[in-house]
């Protein structure tokens, strides 16, 4: 049980006992509408400690998130913070705790500047009875500081990174005149390209070193060892494993996470890589093509065939996609479909080429957020539901009730849902599925398993590897060097526009698509 002393103990000769845990959760349980989502759920973070806390949708991890904040009290169960009890259902009481919280949407005003952004919700400082803009920057930039993030307090937010920008919102978490002891961040690496996530991770061992416990919500393995002193996982609610990550492997956090699932997928990939596409001639063909970023991208794809994208912000990865499908503009070269030329900007001419893409941000540009899963699954060809002048919805929803099977849509009977009310996982097979359903020549896939869990990944990749089988030629951009690797024929490292090396065979492997990355990003910078 949890001590009830709420000071530091006195051990015999007068010696302070340690100092309790920053956060003590025992026996906390929800339930919704006679559903358990949070089965009892004991955990520990301790001073100074970085928790990963991780879970597929569904799993609980949100539902303990908001019972931390005060949005929703539990059905039984305590919390101490520090060695205080926490008052549940009461904001107040968990931010007068020091429980503080970075979420997904990091809720900065972006035309603000940095120091703006700390002091909103915060006391600005004042001289005279106006803000002192001398003391306002001062006590930015100490905030700043402590995360270790060197920017200007006066820089406007729209001009940071991203990483950056999570930064000021940990930043932001911390300030203020009562001490912060657990900082709460939901997927704060979601959005973020591989080559910030470093940094991210920097501020949070620089906060961690104060004394600070964080608990940190993520999908990515690797950021695990890359960062946790342990790790817990929440499934169906239940906790089933809380360990130190130097005593837990990989195919530990797999097997609690989802049982064999990943492993069934990549065995599904070497199955297939065993007889790579061979002679036949490309797909796709793309020529020097520029627009944006892009300074002369060629690639080629043939039929059945997955070519991976893989670069640094800014490379043209995360551009070369939507520029091939003609979302976004080419001033020169050329896209080919079977040796058809493809005008540039009319991503409606693409699609009846049997282009199809899905983009990374399936919020605002992937997913059509108040329309219903059946609407979003149809909308790519809903003609074949049109009798006589009229939609025929039984048909359409017959339809989407077969994808819901296929790709493991939860909740099953959800085809008449908003997909704004499933998690980012199903929303993710939906957007997916849409494409799948017209069965595309080419598929373009832009970060397709951002900001999902580790089981939806899981079902996607498998998708991708069947659509490659029927004779699909797929180009996947994304920053996740395991999907890459588990996926992919052949792997094309980008830099300064262009298509810097080509990895295949044995090379498309993580050591040597890092080596790659990681030299040319070197060469960039004596350049």
């Amino acid at each position: 049980m949890l001590s009830q002393d709420s000071g530091p103990a006195q051990h015999a000769g007068g010696a302070a006992a340690p100092a309790p845990p920053a956060l003590a959760l025992d026996g906390v349980m929800k339930s919704f509408g006679g559903r358990t989502v949070l089965q009892p759920t004991r955990l520990t973070v301790l001073p100074g400690e970085i928790h990963m806390l991780l879970g597929q949708n569904g799993s609980g991890k949100s539902t303990l998130i908001k019972v931390l904040s005060g949005l929703h009290s539990p059905d039984a169960g305590r919390c101490r913070v520090a060695g205080t009890e926490l008052a549940f259902g009461t904001p107040e009481s968990s931010h007068a705790l020091g429980l503080r919280f970075v979420h997904q949407d990091l809720g900065l005003i972006e035309d603000a500047s940095v120091a703006d952004n700390l002091h909103f919700g915060n006391r600005f400082p004042t001289r005279w009875g106006t803000v002192s803009a001398r003391r306002m920057t001062a006590v930015a930039r100490e905030a700043l500081t402590r995360v270790g993030l060197d920017i200007d307090p006066r820089t406007p937010v729209a001009d940071l990174t991203a990483a950056q920008r999570t930064g000021v919102a940990v930043a932001r978490a911390l300030s203020g005149s009562e001490r912060a002891t657990v900082l709460v961040l939901d997927e704060p690496t979601a959005s973020l390209p591989a080559s910030e996530v470093a940094h991210l991770h920097s501020m949070l061992r620089t906060a961690a070193a104060e004394g600070l416990g964080v608990l940190y919500v993520t999908h990515h393995l690797d950021e695990v060892y890359a960062l946790a002193q342990r790790v817990s996982i929440l499934r169906d609610g239940v906790l089933v494993l809380s360990a130190s990550v130097e005593d837990t492997s990989r195919d530990d956090l797999v097997h609690a996470l989802v049982g064999g699932e990943l492993e069934e997928v990549r065995r599904e990939a070497d199955h297939l890589a065993a007889s790579p596409p061979g002679g036949a001639p490309p797909v796709l063909q793309v020529e020097d093509v520029t627009g944006e970023v892009l300074a002369g991208v060629s690639l080629t794809v043939r039929a059945g065939e997955i070519v991976g994208v893989y670069g640094l912000t800014g490379s043209g990865r995360e551009s070369v996609l939507g520029a091939i499908f003609g979302a976004r503009p080419r001033d020169g070269g050329s896209v080919r479909v079977e040796g058809r030329p493809l005008a540039q900007f009319r991503p409606a001419a693409s699609v009846r080429a049997g282009l199809a893409y899905v983009p990374p941000d399936r919020k605002a540009a992937g997913g059509f957020m108040d329309l219903t899963a059946a609407e979003n699954l149809s909308i790519s060809d809903v003609r074949r539901f049109w009798a006589r002048g009229f939609l025929s919805s039984g048909a359409e929803q017959r339809d989407s009730a077969d994808w819901f099977e296929r790709l493991d849509v939860r909740p099953r009977d959800g085809v008449k849902l908003p997909l704004r009310t499933f998690s980012g996982g199903n929303q993710q097979k939906v957007v997916m599925g849409r494409w799948l359903r017209i069965d595309p020549r080419v598929l373009l896939l832009d970060e397709p398993t951002q900001g999902v869990d580790v089981g939806a990944k899981a079902e996607l990749h498998r998708q991708v590897l069947s659509a490659s089988a029927r004779g699909t030629a797929v180009l996947v951009s994304s920053t996740d060097v395991e999907e890459l690797v588990t996926l992919c024929d052949r792997v094309l490292i980008m830099r300064a526009g262009r298509v810097a090396e080509e990895l295949s065979g044995e090379r498309v492997n993580e050591n040597a698509i890092n080596h790659s990355f990681h030299q040319h990003t070197s060469t960039q910078k004596a350049e």
